[in-house]
């Protein structure tokens, strides 16, 4: 515990060192350190995409297809931002000249998941590095190995030493030092609620250091029966299953109206009885093992919780094969909005479906949550569209879509699926402070 703890702070003191003379960077000399990170990403996608596969789980398709693209475009993004931070000027008074700066945070924390490490990072890092912070991040312990391997692409590139530092460790003995830290002065999360709460007790114990989070979700996924059916089933499938189910944004709750729910039921058990699974690293594959035993457990033992509870299995629900964490994609029917399975973040491969009558009675069952991450609706009404988003309590809503990301669209939680945007324009907020100048002109 004690060496992680000294790791801890020697990356501080290694990013506290640094920060001086990157902050001072002219923002140019800053853009190009950043469109080297670019380039040498570019270079190493496939060891990337590899190193991410086998430490969490995930088919290397995925990875080539998604993880690593996105996570280019997002450092692609912040390169193009850091040369054009901008404020404002005011014409207050005759003698005054007026104007806002944006000055970097300083030292900044970030403690990333293990569902998409490297995506994560990309949020937290692009943004962070073009502001002019130096950054420590935390990797999950389930999933170090894409984040060492970023170490090494950037130190090979020549980024100044200190201005990236990694950690790698459990929460007590790297998290938990890193938020606790005087010299910190911001931490980024990405995680669940439980630990969220800590960092913001740790943050207020030290030095009230800025934080943002980006927490779980329960999102709800409207199918509404004006919908192409197969375009909605085809999105729910690719809402829940996903990465294995384990994304925060995941469409948990799927909610179909009464006129095609058990046509909707047969089409979504019929497509998720498709999904192959099996071995990673084979092209065929769809869906690979979830990312632990602990993760693998906690998933059935909600499918088990909502049978007990009175819910019927339409797919899946059982693992599958004698070795690995393999988990058949599961629909759940007959579920009650009071069911555990309905209300809690299950973060797999597991989705329950909801009969709904009419437009008012779904978006209070789909606002009654403690999340508010994602939602989306499936319809061919635009005005419906439009009505039922702006009463949807999410940071993010999609329409006859779902978890399409892009670098310059925010994304973040309403309620407690945290606060603070990141991607788009709208993170450098998080890693930026506005200092106010007012100078007196004197008279001629």
């Amino acid at each position: 515990y004690q060496r992680r703890v000294h790791g801890v702070n020697k990356a501080v003191a290694a990013a506290k060192n640094a920060f001086k003379p990157w902050s001072r960077l002219p923002t140019t000399e800053r853009a190009a350190w950043m469109w080297k990170i670019v380039a040498a990403l570019e270079e190493r996608a496939a060891d990337f995409a590899h190193l991410e596969s086998l430490d969490n789980g995930k088919t290397v398709k995925d990875a080539s297809a998604v993880d690593l693209p996105l996570s280019i475009a997002t450092f692609r993004f912040y390169a193009s931002m850091a040369d054009k931070l901008q404020g404002d000027t005011y014409d207050t008074e005759p003698n005054d000249f007026s104007y806002t700066r944006r000055e970097p945070v300083g030292v900044c924390g970030a403690i990333i998941p293990w569902n998409f490490p490297l995506l994560m990072l990309s949020w937290k890092v692009g943004p962070a590095l073009a502001c002019g912070n130096t950054m420590i991040l935390k990797s999950s312990e389930k999933t170090p190995l894409t984040a060492l391997l970023f170490a090494k692409l950037c130190a090979d590139v020549g980024l100044p030493k200190g201005v990236l530092n990694i950690v790698s460790g459990f929460g007590p003995d790297a998290g938990s030092p890193l938020a606790l830290h005087m010299d910190v002065h911001k931490i980024a999360f990405t995680g669940s609620v439980p630990t969220a709460r800590h960092i913001m007790r740790m943050a207020g114990e030290s030095n009230l250091k800025k934080v943002s989070l980006e927490l779980g979700g329960k999102s709800p996924n409207i199918i509404f029966d004006d919908a192409d059916l197969d375009v909605a089933v085809k999105g729910a499938v690719a809402g829940i299953f996903f990465n294995h189910g384990q994304v925060c944004s995941a469409g948990s709750r799927i909610f179909v109206q009464e006129g095609i729910y058990d046509k909707f039921v047969e089409k979504f058990a019929a497509a998720s009885n498709g999904i192959k699974l099996g071995d990673q690293f084979d092209p065929a594959t769809n869906q690979g093992p979830q990312v632990d035993d602990v993760q693998f457990d906690k998933i059935l033992g909600y499918v088990e919780s909502g049978k007990s509870e009175g819910a019927k299995v339409a797919c899946g629900g059982h693992k599958v094969g004698e070795q690995g964490y393999f988990i058949a994609p599961t629909l759940m029917t007959d579920v009650q909005d009071t069911f555990k399975i309905a209300k809690e973040e299950i973060f797999g491969p597991v989705a329950c479906a909801f009969k709904f009558k009419t437009e008012e009675e779904v978006i209070e069952r789909a606002n009654n949550s403690e999340y508010g991450l994602a939602a989306a609706l499936f319809t061919r009404d635009l005005s419906r569209a439009i009505r039922v988003e702006k009463q949807l309590q999410a940071g993010s809503v999609w329409v006859n879509c779902y978890n399409k990301f892009d670098p310059r669209i925010p994304f973040g939680g309403f309620k407690q699926s945290g606060f603070g945007r990141e991607m788009s324009k709208y993170a450098l907020d998080l890693y930026t402070q506005i200092k106010a100048v007012r100078i007196t002109l004197s008279e001629k």
